[in-house]
């Protein structure tokens, strides 16, 4: 298959997925709603500022890509969206990042279930020791799911991440032995089980031979008709082809704390940016 702009995914009616959840209604015409609102976002390794400031609107139902050149933050911003950054010694996050009106960075939030409902998807496959079936049952077991119930999520969310029709006859063999390609698929199927709002993608595809990433890339697009999608990755070409939203980072001047320097519509980013910056960054004239 040609590689693909997001465009023209949306109208390849053959690249859908049989099975997917309803629809969360999003709007066919006019601006989109946001589904994650950050504000004023820092970030803090002990004394070291990782990132400074951070302001972006994450719009539901849509892709936004995360570029920026490497150690400028891309992951740490990701991270703290659903407060992995939690899990790191030392780490302090400060500012809030909204969902429904209520801060997640609160100290009330119960981040379990945060992380539930902002699902992540890491850099290189990452299945667990387990069954196929075992590693995408995982999550929903711990929710309290059982017997038909529990198989019938299962397949639900193989189907979703576009792997049923290659693993459903060997649902007891080790997810360990599914190729790469299979194996992120296995993960975001993991991720979908547990039943997400959202979907943060931390260089999903950089492991991956090119008919894997296009898969991949492919299976992002139609989740976009039932989650918002985060994404981040240092392929030019990918973030045209799957987002519709960039925000682009860079280094402060003079500093090595990351923030965000420009948002906006992924053609204006890549046609028309505002920021000089911007232009040089993803014209190649450096990063």
């Amino acid at each position: 298959m040609d590689t693909l702009t997001r465009f023209e995914i949306k109208e390849r009616a053959d690249l859908k997925p049989k099975i997917l959840a309803p629809s969360n209604g999003r709007k066919p015409t006019g601006e989109p709603d946001s589904r994650i609102t950050v504000q004023n976002l820092s970030v803090y390794y002990r004394d070291f500022k990782a990132i400074a400031d951070v302001s972006l609107n994450i719009p539901a139902n849509q892709v936004t890509a995360i570029i920026g050149p490497s150690g400028c933050g891309k992951s740490t911003l990701l991270r703290s969206l659903n407060r992995m950054t939690d899990l790191v010694p030392g780490a302090r996050v400060t500012g809030h990042v909204l969902m429904d009106g209520k801060n997640l960075l609160a100290p009330d939030v119960d981040v379990v279930d945060t992380r539930r409902r902002v699902g992540m998807v890491f850099q290189r496959p990452n299945p667990f020791p387990k069954s196929i079936f075992d590693n995408v049952a995982y999550g929903p077991r711990l929710l309290g799911l059982r017997g038909a119930a529990l198989q019938e999520r299962v397949e639900q969310s193989l189907v979703a991440a576009a792997l049923w029709d290659e693993v459903k006859d060997k649902l007891q063999q080790s997810g360990l032995a599914l190729s790469g390609g299979q194996q992120q698929r296995l993960c975001i199927a993991r991720a979908l089980a547990v039943e997400p709002e959202v979907i943060l993608m931390d260089e999903p595809c950089s492991a991956l031979d090119p008919v894997a990433t296009l898969k991949i890339e492919d299976l992002i697009r139609w989740l976009t008709r039932n989650y918002t999608i985060v994404i981040v990755t240092h392929n030019m070409q990918q973030a045209g082809r799957v987002s519709d939203i960039t925000a682009m980072m860079m280094l402060m001047e003079g500093q090595k704390t990351g923030t965000v320097i420009e948002v906006d519509d992924t053609r204006k980013i890549f046609t028309q940016p505002k920021d000089k910056r911007t232009e040089d960054y993803v014209t190649g004239r450096f990063g």
